[in-house]
């Protein structure tokens, strides 16, 4: 009797990758942590089946103070970008909300799985994907993970409510002239003097007939900035310069007169007020006057004939449409013009050439547009292309090329039947950038595809500025 001799096929290698997350920092720095706790407690269970061939991968897919509520994570990124190269077989996890506490996101990530035949198991839960009784489990667990999440996220959000109720500081950046102190039941705003008087200053300043950009000046003079602070991991934070978005904040914060503000209500706070109610209040109402009055530029939603199309050429920035206003009363005034953005912002020594006529520019424009439209060919042109586009859509059309000379001819007249709005239209359709250089003292237009010159030669027509 022959002796048989019985050939065990090793089982095919299962790459195990096991992915570990915390949503704080706090521990991280210990020489066991909690992600070290969860990855051996992963490759203890990869150990368990070795005999099933699961082999535990050396890469690490670590998330150290990363929420689970979204798929904003390093490591995460990492581990599915390993799965999409074939380097993953099987996703260990120590529980399931450590991979995902948001059912949609866990959804999405499976089908991912499954496209490259990916399994998933938990640890603690007994569940593994490549059953059907496993795939329930998952579906169960998720669905109770994110009913969890948004519990949470809901009693956070009423005791931030509670909390701001009660005049207590419920969270978010400090603000200047003020330190932010924690204590038993919370963190609380204590006064710093030498910023609260920083503060006082600029009030006093705006009050005493200042505007956002004249203080925007003043702190550039004296080097203010924001609140200066650094967090718990010891990063530090603010002191970016002062813009007109910053002063108006700080003149329209409720808190400097010792109040809290939830939504859209205030409570009286814990904390001291730097500025007393009645200057707050003249603040604000001076800020509502000029903003419907402009003060001395306000945004014009009319006449602005080249609006969205005019840029600095020394700053890189848009130039926006505005007005001054001269004198009062039926006698009143004013005068438009574009102003660059950034010295609007920062002030009028942040550019060379801070503004710039309207009417002077736009009529150097225009001028330029009709030039642009009675050139040699640009008439057949305009022909040949409104003839395509009428063939294109089955419209049989013709158009007698006299007709289009003629109109060109008398582009004033067309011009001066046009409404305001369908003259910004039509200056859209022509013009594609008007570039204004104040070192040069030039205005550079760059014209549309619409208008067919050549755009190496005359795309862009110079002329000096008016």
């Amino acid at each position: 009797m022959n002796d048989r001799i019985t050939e065990h096929k090793a089982p095919t290698p299962i790459r195990c990758a096991i992915y570990t997350r915390k949503s704080t920092e706090e521990g991280l720095d210990q020489d066991f942590n909690t992600l070290d706790a969860q990855r051996e407690a992963g490759e203890s269970y990869v150990a368990s089946q070795k005999s099933e061939g699961w082999v535990c991968r050396e890469e690490r897919y670590d998330d150290g103070g990363f929420s689970g509520g979204n798929t904003e994570r390093p490591a995460l990124k990492r581990l599915l970008a390993d799965i999409d190269s074939g380097l993953v077989d099987c996703v260990v996890v120590y529980k399931v909300d450590r991979l995902s506490r948001s059912l949609l996101d866990f959804a999405r990530m499976t089908e991912r799985f499954d496209a490259h035949g990916v399994s998933f198991v938990s640890v603690t839960q007994q569940i593994n994907t490549a059953t059907s009784s496993g795939r329930l489990m998952l579906n169960v667990l998720l669905s109770f993970a994110q009913f969890e999440r948004e519990i949470i996220s809901e009693r956070t959000r009423d005791k931030i409510a509670a909390a701001r109720r009660k005049g207590k500081w419920a969270g978010g950046r400090p603000v200047l002239g003020y330190d932010l102190v924690s204590q038993p039941g919370g963190s609380r705003l204590l006064v710093n003097e030498a910023e609260a008087a920083l503060v006082r200053r600029i009030f006093e300043l705006y009050l005493d007939g200042g505007t956002l950009l004249s203080i925007v000046a003043e702190a550039k003079r004296h080097g203010w900035t924001t609140k200066r602070w650094t967090t718990k991991a010891g990063k530090p934070m603010g002191g970016r310069s002062m813009d007109k978005g910053v002063v108006h904040a700080l003149l329209t914060n409720p808190v400097y007169t010792g109040k809290v503000r939830h939504k859209e209500e205030l409570f009286e706070g814990e904390h001291d007020s730097i500025v007393g109610a009645d200057v707050f209040g003249r603040a604000r109402a001076r800020l509502r006057l000029n903003g419907s009055t402009g003060g001395s530029l306000v945004r014009n939603t009319h006449g602005a004939l080249l609006k969205g199309l005019v840029r600095c050429a020394a700053c890189g920035c848009a130039m926006g449409h505005h007005f001054a206003s001269a004198g009062s009363g039926s006698s009143a005034k004013r005068y438009r013009y574009y102003v660059c953005q950034k010295a609007q912002k920062e002030g009028w020594s942040a550019c060379p050439g801070p503004s710039l006529p309207a009417g002077d520019l736009e009529g150097f424009v225009l001028e330029r547009v009709r030039a642009a439209l009675s050139g040699d060919g640009v008439i057949d042109a305009v022909v040949a292309r409104a003839m395509s586009v009428l063939a294109e859509r089955d419209i049989s059309m013709v158009i007698d090329p006299d007709e289009a000379v003629g109109a060109v001819e008398g582009f004033d007249g067309v011009w001066g039947a046009m409404t305001q709005p369908e003259r910004e239209s039509l200056m859209r359709s022509l013009v594609a950038c008007v570039a204004w250089d104040a070192e040069a003292e030039t205005v550079s237009v760059t014209f549309t595809e619409a208008v067919p010159i050549d755009n190496d030669e005359h795309a862009t027509e110079q002329g000096e500025a008016a």
